[in-house]
């Protein structure tokens, strides 16, 4: 192995001796290529801050407002975030062990277990700080960490606590710095008292209360910490990494450990616009001690926490009472809808706290990955927010809104406006820009849901009826010719450029029926604001688009089951012709009939279509038909016969997944593969859920065995999916194709797409606050007055 490394440093002008003595700057530069890391978090966190009128505010009752946020898989601290929500500034910490046999590392070499450091009498989370423990798998040491924030700082905490439990052994504590949302740019520095990164004017410090044995930066893959222990020895002392960044590795080691020895050390990481900013922002909290950080994290006695955003969701103990774990997930769930906000924009709600398959996702160049907002999932969030009786956040998003829709003020500008852009960084950056018509329907839908509960009032509507509502209407109606950077098309509602799988353009049950959902409302609006005119005018467009469903929409001519089923999408007005639709992620391109999903499910939940509709009904066999082909086939049953968890994927044919022939990752060196496939999602579970419900309610008041079953098979169902933790996936694994994945899933597992999903946390809340209502929480009975017959609802 020394000569290992005398060949690591061959051609260089270095001469490396094994000496505790600072060395020249290390080789290898710009280092490994980088990648983010495995997206099945099994924890996320940050500090809960109050808002002040509406906005984040350094004079709210919390105090500063901290920028910070975390995330955990596999054991070991993740994307670590400062700044705005999506600004990566980590990629990894964890800790490599030197034994007497050889090195083990954190993740690779050891079982991990997740727990909550601050929980109810009955063992619910009242906050996102976490114990995790990492175990060797040979028995030979175990490591717990404590994580949480500062609520005070930029900064983030960690208590680590090391155990020899079979022989000697020394741990080193392994840094690798991402910062400034990339991972090939950055320079550091390493010393005894404590390990820095930087790029650009971003900057962390990582302190301890105690010194390092020794400390060194190298580049990742030439001359980083990992690749110096493979001898068991860290010869290696590189103070600086000089003057060419790269992809980085800061070491730190601690003292040796006999068997049956401990060591307990705190480690605080620091972000600040300079490094002694950052030091500063990391000295403090360690002078204020890391019990006394805790409790104001966890807002225990005097100090405002996280006790104190739980104990405000008026709804969540009743609502908890419907779950059939005691309510853990609905109080986990609770957190992180909250967790994943921004803490500069309030309101900016986004999809999740992770980048998808991001171990194998390129890291050199800046990707938001699912930390930006869709307005889809953030009407799911918004709306499962005011489930728990949040009224603040839900206002605060509604708010938020007219930042992402498009109008003369949006950069790069040509075309009509009045519709939502499909997805953005949480300051409006764009990023996507494709036209989904259910995605500027659902912020009509929300706006009218809050004034409806007398959250928003008429004064306020008003503003934002002329502002943002009437604008949108009129783009569900009239559409128009788009003309913002790539995207030069003209849209005709209700045809939409692509539906909610963000695939295909085309008729979509799903988007026409948030389309007529939106429209009506908006019309119930504009005549509370006396302009009839487009009241009516809407009103007429929902009612023509509503009329056309099934003439567009459901064949009778499939190639599935009887023939007779609603179509995921369809590109003209005859769903018998068996045109074939776009190719999308690698997979084919196949006729309208042979790609079925549940879109036509979300007719019934916003109130387009009554629960007991012959078309719903027809297409309800052939959704749930599990004698399909795997290619075509959409659900799949978890567990023994008589006790299983009913999933769906997305849609038939769907390649958003893993590849099924050889464990790629999707889109795996930036190759679309044929045999990647879409997974099973455990939010369709919730969906199906609610439909079922709406289907009892259509023959009056359930009855509590009714009830009772729906509880048992699909909350039971969705509490089965979230890991040890309690984070719910996007994507679980369903066992089709190879088992060689570059992680070892389960049957049921979440995959490596993302976790925590707050789409899958909303649908799980209001699936649980619709039963404790006995009624669809996101249905809206001025739709279902317009379009279904009286006695069908």
């Amino acid at each position: 192995m020394r000569m290992l490394k005398s060949l690591i440093l061959a051609g260089t002008a270095l001469s490396l001796a094994t000496t505790a003595a600072a060395q020249n700057t290390p080789p290898g530069a710009p280092g490994a290529p980088p990648t983010w890391s495995y997206a099945a978090k099994t924890g996320a966190g940050s500090s809960y801050e109050a808002y002040l009128d509406g906005a984040w505010s350094d004079e709210a009752a919390t105090g500063v407002v901290s920028r910070v946020w975390f995330s955990i898989a596999d054991g070991v601290l993740t994307e670590t975030m400062y700044g705005l929500i999506h600004e990566a500034q980590i990629r990894q910490l964890r800790f490599a062990v030197v034994t007497e046999e050889g090195l083990a590392v954190e993740g690779e070499d050891t079982t991990h277990a997740t727990a909550y450091l601050h929980t109810d009498g009955k063992g619910r989370p009242l906050s996102p700080a976490y114990r995790i423990t990492t175990a060797d798998r040979d028995g030979r040491f175990e490591i717990e960490k404590r994580i949480f924030t500062d609520p005070d700082r930029q900064t983030l905490v960690l208590r680590v606590s090391i155990r020899a439990l079979r022989g000697e052994m020394t741990p080193y504590l392994l840094l690798e710095p991402h910062m400034a949302t990339t991972g090939g740019n950055d320079f550091g520095q390493a010393e005894a008292g404590g390990l820095h990164a930087r790029e650009g004017d971003v900057h962390l410090a990582l302190l301890s209360d105690q010194s390092f044995e020794a400390a060194s930066v190298g580049f990742t893959g030439a001359s980083d910490g990992l690749t110096d222990l493979q001898d068991g020895v860290m010869d290696w002392r590189f103070a600086d990494s000089g003057e060419e960044p790269g992809a980085l590795m800061l070491t730190g080691a601690l003292p040796t450990l006999q068997q049956g020895q401990s060591l307990t050390r705190d480690f605080v990481i620091g972000f600040g616009d300079s490094r002694e900013a950052a030091e500063i922002e990391a000295r403090g909290a360690l002078d204020d001690g890391l019990d006394a950080v805790l409790a104001r994290f966890n807002g225990e006695g005097e100090h405002v926490g996280w006790e104190d955003y739980m104990a405000s969701l008026s709804e969540l103990p009743r609502i908890a009472g419907q779950a059939t774990d005691g309510g853990a997930l609905a109080y986990a769930s609770a957190l992180m809808l909250k967790v994943q906000e921004d803490r500069t924009y309030a309101g900016a709600l986004i999809a999740s706290l992770s980048s998808p398959w991001g171990d194998t996702v390129d890291a050199t160049e800046v990707r938001t990955g699912y930390k930006a907002v869709w307005p889809r999932d953030f009407y799911q969030v918004a709306m499962a927010m005011a489930a728990l009786g949040d009224r603040e956040t839900p206002l605060a998003a509604f708010r938020y809104l007219p930042r992402i829709q498009v109008g003369p003020d949006t950069p790069g500008n040509e075309g009509a406006g009045g519709w939502f852009l499909q997805k953005t960084e949480v300051d409006g950056t764009l990023e996507w820009m494709a036209v989904q018509l259910d995605q500027t329907a659902m912020p009509i839908m929300l706006g009218h849901r809050l004034w409806s509960l007398g959250w928003i009032d008429d004064a306020e509507m008003t503003d934002l009826y002329a502002r943002m509502i009437r604008p949108a209407a009129d783009f569900l109606t009239d559409g128009g010719a788009v003309d913002i950077g790539w995207n030069q098309n003209t849209i005709r509602p209700p045809y939409t450029q692509q539906e909610r799988w963000e695939e295909q353009e085309g008729h979509s049950p799903s988007t026409t029926a948030a389309v007529v959902a939106g429209l009506t409302l908006a019309a119930e609006i504009a005549r509370a604001s006396d302009d009839s005119t487009s009241a009516d005018r809407w009103q007429a467009a929902a009612d023509d688009y509503a009329a056309r469903i099934e003439a567009r929409l459901f064949t009778t001519t499939g190639d599935f089951g009887d023939g007779r089923y609603y179509l995921r999408v369809n590109r003209n007005d005859d769903p018998d012709d068996k045109g074939i639709v776009g190719q999308a992620n690698g997979q084919v391109a196949p006729p309208e009939d042979r790609m079925i999903d549940g879109g036509f499910l979300e007719l019934v939940r916003y109130g387009v279509r009554a629960a007991d509709d012959p078309h719903i009904l027809d297409s309800l066999p052939e959704y749930d038909d599990q004698t399909l082909p795997d290619l075509y086939r959409v659900r799949y049953d978890f567990g023994p016969e008589g006790d299983a968890t009913p999933g769906w994927r997305r849609y038939g044919v769907d390649g958003y997944g893993e590849d099924a022939v050889t464990g790629a990752s999707y889109g795996e060196d930036g190759e679309m593969r044929a045999g990647q496939r879409g997974r099973v999602w455990p939010f369709f579970t919730g969906e199906r859920g609610h439909y079922e419900l709406a289907r009892v309610l259509v023959e009056g008041e359930p009855s509590a065995s009714e009830l009772d079953g729906i509880r048992q098979t699909y909350v039971r169902g969705m509490e089965r999916f979230a890991n040890a933790g309690l984070m719910l996936p996007e994507q679980v694994w369903d066992g089709v194709g190879v088992d060689n994945t570059h992680h070892a899933y389960d049957h049921g597992e979440g995959t490596n797409s993302a976790t925590p999903l707050a789409w899958t946390h909303a649908e799980y809340l209001k699936l649980l606050r619709s039963l404790a209502d006995r009624r669809v929480w996101d249905h809206y009975p001025q739709v279902a007055r317009r379009f279904i017959p009286v006695g069908s609802d």
